[in-house]
């Protein structure tokens, strides 16, 4: 990582936390606990992991780094705590696709956030890749705005929300590290599931797809995330998000047999093909 550049960085960063994420829609259709289950375990177990290796990492320097953050952590706390909810809640209540599809808005927002607040307009290429991506999200939505349910679809959009005001908050942020923030806005996640939880009980299946989730898509993608925007802005971050959109259901339709439909193909080609084309021009002017 010391030999490349912020654009490099940020992307990579972005593009491996990503990578582990398109699983994630997958692991929670396959698992049996209920939606307040999901949502406790979701932040119980990635927030013990990421505590214990900062603690491992940063020693008591932990709890300074987190009282450093000051108002951006406590921005970033609340974000990050209700995006991790309203992710669940949302794959829960309508089919995949469309929640992708409504997270998939998230680099269009920031940039319209990023504009705004941190006077960091986007560049040409990422505004016509953003408006690219865009088309190609309203072509997808409104064939599977049929499948759906409005108030998954709604959640689904606040999760966009959510991404685009955290990943704008870091990179307002820069020179503070955020991931002891997310770590505690894990643990807010467990605490409010507590108010609705029914049951703690790991059976079957769950006692390894709900761990290998926990770890592989939730926890190891948070921190990656909390860092990347540091070094690139934040609507190219959730540029990289775009991919999930199309990669998520594909493995969804491979196990489970959700199939996505032509237009969420071809709209999630559209998609990868402009991606891939950004973030090439991006890396070669780098």
């Amino acid at each position: 990582m010391k030999n490349l550049n912020d654009q490099q960085k940020g992307s990579l960063l972005a593009f491996v936390a990503v990578i582990f994420i398109t699983p994630d829609s997958l692991f929670i259709r396959l698992s049996n606990l209920d939606t307040w289950g999901l949502v406790f375990y979701r932040g119980i177990i990635p927030f013990f992991t990421v505590f214990f290796g900062m603690l491992i990492v940063y020693k008591l320097n932990f709890f300074k780094i987190l009282f450093k953050s000051g108002f951006h952590g406590i921005i970033y706390i609340f974000t990050f705590s209700i995006t991790n909810i309203t992710f669940v809640v949302s794959i829960q209540n309508t089919n995949v696709a469309n929640t992708l599809v409504m997270i998939a808005t998230a680099p269009m927002l920031s940039a319209i956030l990023g504009s705004i607040f941190l006077k960091e307009n986007a560049d040409k290429k990422t505004w016509i890749s953003i408006f690219i991506t865009f088309l190609a999200i309203i072509y997808i939505f409104f064939d599977s705005l049929k499948l759906g349910n409005l108030y998954g679809d709604a959640l689904g959009f606040i999760t966009a929300i959510g991404l685009a005001v955290g990943a704008i908050t870091i990179r307002s942020a820069k020179s503070k590290n955020l991931v002891p923030a997310a770590v505690v806005g894990k643990l807010f996640v467990a605490l409010f599931a507590l108010i609705f939880i029914e049951t703690f009980d790991l059976v079957e299946n769950d006692l390894i797809i709900v761990p290998i989730m926990c770890i592989m898509c939730v926890a190891i993608p948070f921190v990656l995330v909390t860092i990347a925007p540091r070094f690139i802005p934040a609507a190219e971050v959730n540029l990289f998000f775009l991919l999930e959109t199309i990669i998520g259901p594909i493995w969804v339709w491979l196990f489970i047999k959700e199939q996505p439909s032509l237009e969420t193909l071809i709209g999630g080609l559209v998609i990868i093909i402009t991606i891939a084309f950004h973030s090439f021009l991006k890396l070669k002017n780098s």
